[in-house]
């Protein structure tokens, strides 16, 4: 056989490269086209890519053997050409079936590139074989070729698998660098598999029955299908992802719809334009009960009426077909699965679509917790937090609405300001703990006396609390009338007179209480509330434990108090303040043994006034912190003055009030007078009430720590309090005080004489000293001695004198020996 050379037709060299290229950028895109079909649509994209590939990948093949010319007519068989075709969609679909499933797993690649290399292979070598000329191959260059197609299909396969995998803006140009770099792998096979071949002359061959063209014709032609179907695939492709991404880009929008309907804490129902329900959302069942495929396509009104809505306010009827594009909105409550009324908040959003209006959504929102919210706010708002009662912003809307009421009714109502006696004394004693337990039970019993005068009383009286211990009332319709409104307040009295069991001790308060009448006692809020206030600190003045109404008399007394509180805040700055001493006299050498010193206030207009005049207005006021403060150095300062002027050497006593004994550094100001003064602490002795021990654990501390200065301590008043005898064995008390109004009728009244003698008796036995007050004549100083009372204060001896009295009648100096002696 003759060997044929051949030469190469430069051109569709380099048109072959180009068509290997093309195919392969068409290739990857095809891989990530069929990646994202699924069922159908991704056998379709398979096939369609597997022809186009496979087409490509044979073109470059047949236009590569058109390219090499032989000297001699060559003509190509139709079947072995045809086996080539399907030999290279065979292998472009093995390629791409794997490239485009979601596991790239290394042993299916494996199995996809050596199918892929035998399919390149038989393909290009069977198309050989189509040529009708004889030819023959290098065996080592044959497996050259293998492996390049080998490394083509591996390579081939990989960067499917990846641009699959990961996607970005640069994709495209990626996959063009790639679909070179394969192109040149294919193109590179498929050269390599031409140089193994020698072809020979066979001078017996016949004529092939093959095709009758000219080669290079055919190579074009086949070049320009290649291109179009290559085009048309890659057209295909762009056009398939802009709409792709367009419908990717609407199911992520209906997602985001859909997770925003199905997730919303409130219920959408949505309707179409003949309102039947088109779908709910899952609080719709938690709030109504009702699973969607009960509902859906039912009326939404047959299911409104089911669900049993009560409307707020009027709701009119909704036109489902309607085109108001307008939101309307709806308050209402119904009970819901559990039985519980719940408050709802309903929205209708009608739905456009192009404009026109083809539906609703309705928006049902739970607003129970929010309104109960706002319920909680205003009731917090208009209540006092400790005892639940209206508060002073409350009392001024119901006086305002009951003004106007009465106003138009011609009727009268009754304005009641109360205030409870000592609570001051049990705040500062007990705390505030106690306090305010204490004041819940006051409110309780007022309520409980209120109910028990009026069945109707949540209807026609109003009781708030101001502040503190006082409380207000607003009495209207029948108990409006004086009568009535006199026995409530009677009631009430009675009421809080009752002891109260604190800290396992019988407590007793009273209640003061001022009346104003509408219309006659003012026509405004504050009229009536001020003059209430007025005859509530006229029952205080007289004794407290009571109930006045208003009289314009009571006005200029108010005026006068004001006034006086002005003065008292000047008078110390003024030296207006002064004391008085009453001797303390021993019965059986008739003796001073002592003083106590008594306030009293050098008023520049009124003379001299009394403490009961104004130290209850200097409690009230705060005054009594250095009222009291200047008592205590005062009289030290007198006593000093008396013992280094060679007077007797005798102790001064002076009162603590409540608040003075309950501050915080009384001890340090008792300390600072002795300092100051230079007097010796027994020379002290401060007179307490039994009143101030009511918190042992607080008293005791304090008593103990004035011990511990030498100070003596003296129980005042004893017998009239509410105390425990207990408080004589805890406390570090030196003397009893019978109060005077055991002692007043103590000629008269046996029980009062048992009283005393029981006093003195118990007193001595506990090796206590006691003295008797108020003695003011002589029939009550024998019964006194009689029983064995050793010292006395009172009238028969000697009134409260200012110190320079004291000097001129119970100090006498002796010329001679210059020491006094006692009248």
């Amino acid at each position: 056989m003759e060997h044929l050379h051949g030469t190469y037709n430069l051109e569709l060299v380099i048109l072959s490269y180009i068509i290997a290229a093309l195919a392969s950028y068409a290739a990857l895109d095809l891989a990530g086209r069929v990646s994202l079909a699924k069922g159908m649509s991704r056998n379709i994209w398979l096939t369609c890519g597997a022809v186009s590939m496979g087409l490509g990948i044979w073109s470059m093949h047949f236009v590569g053997m058109l390219a090499f010319v032989l000297p001699m007519h060559v003509s190509y068989s139709t079947g072995e050409v045809f086996l080539s075709v399907l030999l290279a969609i065979i292998a472009s679909g093995v390629a791409l079936n794997i490239a485009g499933q979601q596991s790239g797993k290394i042993s299916k690649l494996l199995i996809a590139g050596v199918l892929m290399t035998a399919g390149i292979s038989s393909m290009h070598y069977i198309g050989m074989a189509a040529m009708s000329v004889t030819i023959t191959y290098e065996p080592g260059i044959v497996l050259l070729s293998i492996l390049i197609a080998a490394l083509a299909s591996f390579a081939a396969l990989w960067l499917m698998f990846f641009f699959r995998q990961h996607q970005s803006r640069y994709t495209w140009v990626y996959k063009m660098g790639s679909g070179l770099i394969m192109g040149l792998g294919i193109w590179g096979m498929h050269y390599t598999g031409m140089s193994a071949a020698q072809f020979h002359h066979a001078h017996d061959a016949m004529a092939g029955s093959g095709m009758q063209i000219e080669p290079s014709l055919l190579a074009y032609l086949i070049a320009a299908g290649t291109f179009i179907a290559l085009g048309l695939t890659l057209f295909g492709i762009f056009i398939n992802q802009r709409l792709t991404q367009k419908d990717r880009r609407i199911h992520e929008n209906e997602q985001w719809y859909q997770a925003l309907y199905e997730n919303h804490s409130d219920a959408i129902i949505s309707v179409d334009k003949q309102g039947a329900i088109k779908g709910i959302n899952a609080a719709v069942t938690r709030i109504t009960g009702y699973q969607e495929r009960e509902i859906i396509h039912h009326s939404i009104d047959e299911i409104s009426k089911h669900v049993d809505i009560h409307w707020a306010s009027e709701m009119h009827h909704v036109e489902w077909d309607d085109d108001s594009r307008e939101q309307q909105h709806f308050m209402g409550n119904m009970k819901n699965v559990h039985g519980n009324l719940i408050d709802l908040s309903i929205a209708v959003v009608p739905v456009l679509i192009d404009g026109k209006h083809q539906g609703s959504h309705i928006l049902i929102k739970d607003i129970t917790e929010e309104k109960q919210a706002q319920e909680s706010i205003r009731h917090q708002a208009l209540h006092d937090p400790l005892t639940g009662l209206p508060n002073r912003r409350k009392l001024d809307d119901v006086l305002e609405s009951t003004i106007t009421t009465s106003g138009a009714t011609g009727s009268s109502f009754a304005v009641m300001v109360m205030d409870i006696d000592r609570f001051k004394m049990i705040n500062d004693s007990l705390g505030h703990s106690i306090g305010d337990v204490f004041l819940r039970e006051v409110s309780s019993r007022i309520m409980s006396a209120i109910q028990d005068s009026d069945p109707n009383a949540t209807d026609n009286v109003m009781l708030a609390r101001m502040g503190g211990d006082e409380f207000t009332l607003v009495v209207t319709n029948e108990q409006g009338n004086e009568e009535l409104v006199a026995e409530l307040a009677e009631r009430i009295v009675r009421a809080i007179q009752l002891p109260y069991r604190l800290k396992e001790n019988d407590f007793y308060v009273t209640a003061s209480i001022g009346i104003a009448m509408y219309p006659y006692h003012g026509t405004g809020a504050d009229a009536l509330l001020k003059h209430a206030d007025s005859a509530m600190y006229e029952v205080k003045k007289n004794g407290k434990n009571g109930f006045q109404f208003y009289t314009a008399q009571l006005d200029s007394e108010l005026y006068e108090r004001i006034e006086l509180e002005g003065y008292l805040r000047k008078a110390l700055e003024r030296d207006e303040l002064v004391l008085y001493y009453q001797p303390q006299i021993r019965t059986e050498d008739s003796r001073m043994i002592g003083v106590e010193a008594l306030i009293r206030w050098n008023h520049p207009d009124k003379g001299i006034l009394s403490p009961n005049v104004f130290i209850p207005l200097a409690e009230e006021t705060g005054l009594i912190y250095e009222i009291g403060n200047w008592t205590l150095r005062e009289a030290c300062r007198q006593m000093k003055l008396w013992h280094a002027s060679g007077g007797p050497l005798i102790p001064v006593s002076v009162n603590l009030s409540s608040q003075q004994f309950h501050q915080s550094n009384l001890v340090e100001q008792v300390k600072n007078a002795l300092t100051e003064t230079g007097l010796d602490a027994r020379y002290l002795e401060l007179e307490i009430t039994e009143s101030m021990m009511m918190d042992a654990s607080v008293s005791t501390g304090i008593l103990n720590e004035l011990t511990a200065l030498g100070v003596k301590i003296s129980l005042d008043d004893f017998g009239t309090g509410y105390s425990s005898l207990s408080y004589l064995k805890h406390f570090p008390i030196h003397k009893l005080k019978i109060d005077r109004s055991f002692v007043t009728d103590i000629t008269e009244s046996r029980s009062d004489q048992a009283i005393v003698a029981t006093i003195i008796s118990m007193a001595q036995n506990l090796k206590m000293e006691v003295i008797a007050e108020g003695i003011e004549t002589k029939g009550q100083l024998d019964i006194l001695m009689q029983n064995d009372c050793r010292e006395i204060q009172g009238y028969y001896f000697s009134r409260p004198l200012p110190a320079s009295e004291v000097e001129h009648d119970f100090f006498v100096p002796l010329r001679l020996h210059g020491a006094p002696t006692i009248l």
